[in-house]
């Protein structure tokens, strides 16, 4: 029994940790990268429909890319004419479901018994989120790097709480940024 539990935990662990997905041009010097801007196309809001995509959230996502770049990385936000890098970003929803399944393979009642089968089936649908920030050489106008997260869209939670989720959200997508080169 000790055993189940120790791997349901290391599981659960394991599922915890996940990084994001991301992607970068082994070619490229990121080393050279001190100072960023937007992408004139960076909108949040552009390809969804989503009530959570909103100007809200896109401004919680540049504040949280600011941050990130800046505290982090000591990279400096700048006008896109004298910017190294230029960062794109968008989102997109899609809809997920989840079936579960619940069976029994046996039953009595007062007149009589025997083997029965009961099966149970229930499904949600539920929304997923997607993140992807781009970072583009400004010189060669070159995708030098992406990351991307996702994760299952909460509602009703209050402007505090979407405000860490996004925060939580870049710093993990960036936490390869910029990549570790060998």
């Amino acid at each position: 029994m000790k055993n189940i539990l120790i791997i349901a935990a290391l599981a659960l662990l394991t599922a915890c940790t996940q990084t994001a997905d991301w992607d970068y041009d082994k070619s490229a010097d990121f080393a050279n990268y001190k100072t960023f801007a937007w992408a004139e196309n960076a909108d949040l809001t552009k390809d969804t429909n989503n009530y959570q995509i909103n100007a809200l959230m896109e401004k919680r996502v540049r504040s949280a890319i600011i941050s990130e770049l800046s505290q982090k990385m000591g990279m400096r936000l700048t006008d896109p004419a004298n910017a190294d890098v230029l960062i794109n970003y968008h989102a997109s929803v899609d809809k997920e479901l989840d079936v579960s399944n619940f069976s029994i393979g046996y039953g009595a009642r007062w007149s009589s018994w025997g083997m029965g089968y009961h099966n149970d089936i229930t499904t949600r649908e539920y929304e997923v989120g997607t993140l992807v920030i781009d970072i583009v050489d400004r010189a060669s106008n070159q995708l030098v790097w992406r990351g991307a997260e996702d994760g299952r869209l909460r509602k009703n939670q209050s402007p505090e709480q979407r405000e860490r989720s996004v925060k939580k959200t870049v710093a993990k997508i960036l936490t390869n940024f910029p990549p570790h080169q060998q």
